[in-house]
C-alpha cells in the first residue's frame, strides 16, 4: 500500500476490461474499444495505432511489432515476432568492401523492412473482432485532425531535433521552422493520415505491394539502402515457440531469439539464486545483486543471441540451471565485477508498450517501436513514414551469429511479457527502453514477487541499469546508497531522463480482478471497468 501522503498512482481496477499505456489518449482510445465489444486485441492494435501517430519518436508504422496473446484466459501463450528483416541487397561483404565495419543508428544500412503493420493485420486477422478500419479510425482522425504535444513527447521530440534536421523529408513532417514542438502544441500529420485510410481500406497490401511501397523503396534508395519493392512484399511476422523460466513459483514467457527476452530470464536464473526478500528493494545489496545478473546475462545476450533462421542459438544451454549456476560463479557479493560483460549495445531508448484484458480474460501484451527516437531519421514525406533503425542490432563480423545478412533480423531488444501462476494467466507486462528492457523486466517482477509490492509500486519503484562499466541509478535513489555502491566499484552515473517506461495488468483468476498500473515516468495512464 502506497504512503497517500506523497505524490503517485493508486492502482487502476476492473473487472470488464483493462489498459494500460503511456499516452492518456491511447488508454482512452482502447477502453473505448473495449466497452464498444471489441476485445484486447482490437484495443491494442487501435491503441497502439494512436501511439504511432501522437507519440512519433517512439513508434510508429515504419517499426517492428512483438505480441504475446493469452486468449480467454487459456494458460497456453502465445506469441508474434513482428520484425522486419534486413533487405536482400544487403551483406557483411557489401558493407567491409565499402570499408563499413559498423552499421551507425542514422547509416541507412541500419533500415530493416518494417514488419508493424504485417504484424497488426496478422494479428487481427488472428485474435480481432472489430473491423480494422474501425480500429484505425482513431488514429487516422489524429493524424488528419491534429493531436496535443504531451509533456514526455515533447521532451523526446525536441532531444531527436538534430537528426530530424538532418533529413529533408524528416524536417518536413515533424518540425516547424526548424524546431520541434512543445507541449500543448497541436500537430498534424496529414501525409501520414493518407497512408493510415489506405492501409484501413486496403490492409496489409497498401503498405508493402503498391505505390505506398514503390515511394518508401524510392526514399530509401536515394538515401543509399539497399531496398526493393520484394524486400516490402515479402515481409512475413511469425508465430513462434515461446521460451520460459520459472520464479518464485511462477511461470514467466518470453519471445525466443530473435528478441533479447531470453536476457530477462537468463537474470532471473541468476538472481532466484540470492535471498533477496530481506533486502532493502532500493538499497545497495539488491541493486547491486542486479547489476551482476544483468552484467553476466548481457554478455551471453551479445555473444549467443541471433536470428536462428540463419544461426544455432543455444537456447535450452542459455535458460539451464547448469549455466545459471556457472555465471553466479563470476559474482563476487559486494564487489562490482568484470564491466567487460556488461555490454548492452544501446541505452534505454524509444519503444511504446501497452498492455491490455479483456472481459472473456484475453491478455495482450503488445510492443512497437522504431528503436531510436525517430529511428534512422530518413523519413518518406509522401507516405509520412519514418524508418526505424533496427539495424543496427546487427554485427559487421562474418564470424559472429549475429552478423548482418539478406532476409536476417537483428537482435532486437523489444519484448513484451507475460506470466503464469499454476497454469492461468496472472499477469501481462511489459517495460519499454531499448536494451534496459530485460533489467526491467527483472526488476518489477522482483518487486512484486520478492517484495510483495503492488503492480503500480513495482513499476514506481527507482530504476538502475548497469550499462558497459557504468551503473546508471535514477536520482531518488539515496545518496547513501550510490555512496555504498560506489565503493564497490561502480562507475555511478545519474541519467538526464528517467529510465524505460512500464505498464502491468494482473489478472486474479478466483476474484476476477484486474489491478492494472501505468508508467509515471511516461505521459499514460491505466483505465479500466
Amino acid at each position: 500500500m502506497r504512503n497517500f501522503s506523497y505524490p503517485g498512482r493508486s492502482v487502476t481496477y476492473g473487472l470488464n476490461g483493462a489498459i494500460a499505456s503511456s499516452s492518456q489518449h491511447a488508454s482512452q482510445v482502447g477502453l473505448s474499444i473495449l466497452k464498444a465489444g471489441g476485445n484486447a486485441m482490437d484495443a491494442a492494435i487501435a491503441a497502439c495505432a494512436v501511439q504511432c501517430v501522437v507519440d512519433p519518436m517512439q513508434t510508429g508504422i515504419g517499426g517492428d511489432c512483438f505480441a504475446l496473446i493469452a486468449p480467454k484466459g487459456s494458460g497456453k501463450i502465445e506469441g508474434l515476432n513482428g520484425s522486419g528483416k534486413a533487405p536482400g541487397g544487403l551483406d557483411a561483404d557489401l558493407l567491409l568492401g565499402q570499408g563499413i565495419d559498423e552499421i551507425t543508428l542514422t547509416s541507412p544500412h541500419a533500415v530493416t523492412v518494417p514488419g508493424a503493420i504485417d504484424a497488426w493485420t496478422r494479428l487481427h486477422e488472428q485474435y480481432g473482432s472489430m473491423d480494422f478500419a474501425d480500429l484505425l479510425a482513431p488514429a487516422i482522425d489524429c493524424a488528419e485532425n491534429g493531436f496535443i504535444v504531451t509533456q514526455r513527447t515533447a521532451y523526446d521530440w525536441q532531444s531527436a531535433a538534430d537528426k530530424l534536421s538532418a533529413n529533408k523529408a524528416a524536417a518536413s513532417l515533424y518540425l516547424k521552422n526548424g524546431k520541434t514542438p512543445n507541449a500543448g502544441t497541436k500537430w498534424h500529420l496529414p501525409e501520414l493520415a493518407k497512408t493510415l485510410k489506405a492501409i484501413a481500406k486496403q490492409g496489409r497490401s497498401a503498405f508493402y505491394d503498391g505505390v505506398i511501397a514503390e515511394k518508401m523503396v524510392a526514399c530509401l534508395n536515394a538515401a543509399g539502402a539497399r531496398h526493393t519493392v520484394d524486400d516490402f512484399g515479402q515481409t512475413s511476422a511469425d508465430y513462434v515457440d515461446l521460451i520460459n523460466t520459472e520464479f518464485q513459483g511462477n511461470t514467466v514467457w518470453q519471445i525466443p531469439p530473435s528478441g533479447q527476452g531470453i536476457t530477462a530470464l537468463i537474470m532471473l536464473n541468476i538472481l532466484k539464486r540470492y535471498d533477496v526478500a530481506d533486502l532493502d528493494p532500493v538499497g545497495s545489496k539488491r541493486l547491486h545483486l542486479q547489476a551482476e545478473a544483468a552484467r553476466l546475462a548481457y554478455l551471453a545476450r551479445d555473444i549467443y543471441v541471433a536470428d536462428p533462421a540463419h544461426a544455432e542459438v543455444p537456447v535450452e544451454m542459455l535458460l539451464s540451471e547448469e549455466f545459471a549456476d556457472h555465471l553466479c560463479g563470476f559474482i563476487e557479493v559486494g564487489k562490482a565485477g568484470d564491466p567487460g560483460g556488461a555490454g548492452a549495445f544501446d541505452k534505454h531508448k524509444d519503444t511504446v508498450y501497452l498492455s491490455v484484458v479483456d472481459k472473456d480474460g484475453t491478455a495482450v501484451s503488445f510492443i512497437n517501436s522504431l528503436f531510436h527516437p525517430f529511428g534512422s531519421g530518413i523519413a518518406c514525406a509522401e507516405t509520412g513514414v519514418i524508418f526505424q533503425n533496427r539495424g543496427a542490432g546487427f554485427v559487421v563480423d562474418k564470424d559472429h551469429p549475429n552478423c548482418v545478412a539478406p532476409g536476417k533480423r537483428p537482435l532486437h531488444t523489444i519484448i513484451p511479457g507475460m506470466v503464469t501462476t499454476k497454469g492461468v494467466p496472472s499477469l501481462c507486462y511489459g517495460v519499454m527502453g531499448g536494451a534496459y528492457q530485460p533489467v526491467g523486466h527483472a526488476h518489477v517482477l522482483s518487486n512484486l514477487y520478492d517484495f510483495g509490492m503492488d503492480v503500480q509500486e513495482a513499476i514506481d519503484c527507482p530504476r538502475a541499469f548497469y550499462n558497459e562499466g557504468v551503473l546508471e541509478i535514477e536520482e531518488t535513489v539515496d545518496e547513501k546508497v550510490l555512496s555504498e555502491l560506489s565503493d564497490m566499484g561502480y562507475e555511478i552515473e545519474i541519467p538526464e531522463i528517467a529510465m524505460g517506461g512500464g505498464q502491468m495488468i494482473a489478472m486474479d483468476s478466483e476474484t476476477g480482478v484486474l489491478s492494472a498500473a501505468s508508467e509515471p515516468r511516461k505521459d499514460g495512464c491505466a483505465l479500466a471497468y
